[in-house]
């Protein structure tokens, strides 16, 4: 059984930062180097993971090589003193951005968290929980309780008269990242996905579906994802009000 420390030292951080934001129709140039509260939105994340003390390694997927030397730009050498920082290019999709990340990790990796750069409030308490709940579990992915009331529409439906179905919303959690799983776990069910042809928006989709169970943790902080303009005002009011000494 690896000591913790050890244990620390084999975990590894996928920073996906390789979208190309449609959503924000053009707002900003790119929405991970947006500013917020004066640092680019990718760099919150990176230091929190930092701080976290969980990870020795973060991997960053980047679009193109104008993307590449930003990010490198933009992260301070203090970063690098605690943090082993590497860069791959991501794919045309999400998973395949998170595979060709997690085909660069050493053998050794015990667990990966898989993060979105466009969630910049995640906080390094909030992550140490998460590790700990990954480490007792196996696998923990952060999460929060649907408040709205949902309604599914039948496949090919028209949106006028339609039939809608009612889902129980205490059984529904909207998930978030960072997801805490195990490394050859991850590995082999973004392989199958990819070899099948599948598609998957998030980590616990994928390695669900070799049959794993993963234990949701509830982020006690607001973690919103940036999508669209009106995003980043809200983004710096969320980041105003909460105390980030520890964000």
């Amino acid at each position: 059984m690896p000591s913790a420390q050890n244990s620390t030292n084999m975990n590894r951080l996928l920073l996906l930062a390789a979208g190309n934001g449609t959503r924000m129709n053009g707002s900003v140039p790119d929405k991970i180097l947006a500013p917020l509260a004066g640092q680019p939105v990718f760099l919150h994340s990176l230091r929190a993971f930092a701080r976290s003390g969980t990870v020795r390694q973060a991997v960053l997927t980047y679009r193109d090589e104008t993307q590449l030397h930003a990010l490198q730009s933009q992260i301070p050498e203090e970063l690098h003193k605690n943090l082993e920082i590497t860069y791959t290019i991501g794919g045309a999709t999400r998973q395949q951005s998170v595979l060709a990340a997690l085909e660069t990790l050493p053998q050794d990796t015990q667990l990966v968290f898989v993060h979105d750069a466009a969630r910049p409030l995640i906080s390094s308490k909030s992550i140490q929980a998460l590790h700990q709940a990954a480490q007792a579990d196996g696998a923990a992915a952060f999460a929060h309780p649907v408040s709205d009331t949902i309604k599914r529409l039948p496949q090919g439906a028209d949106l006028r008269n339609a039939p809608l179905e009612d889902l129980q919303r205490d059984r529904l959690w909207a998930m978030e990242t960072p997801q805490a799983l195990p490394y050859a776990d991850l590995l082999t069910a973004y392989r199958q996905v990819e070899q099948k042809q599948q598609t998957v928006t998030d980590d616990v989709a994928a390695i669900t579906a070799l049959g794993k169970t993963v234990t949701l943790v509830a982020n006690p902080y607001p973690n919103p994802k940036l999508t669209a303009p009106q995003d980043l005002p809200y983004l710096e009011n969320l980041y105003s009000a909460h105390d980030n000494t520890d964000t």
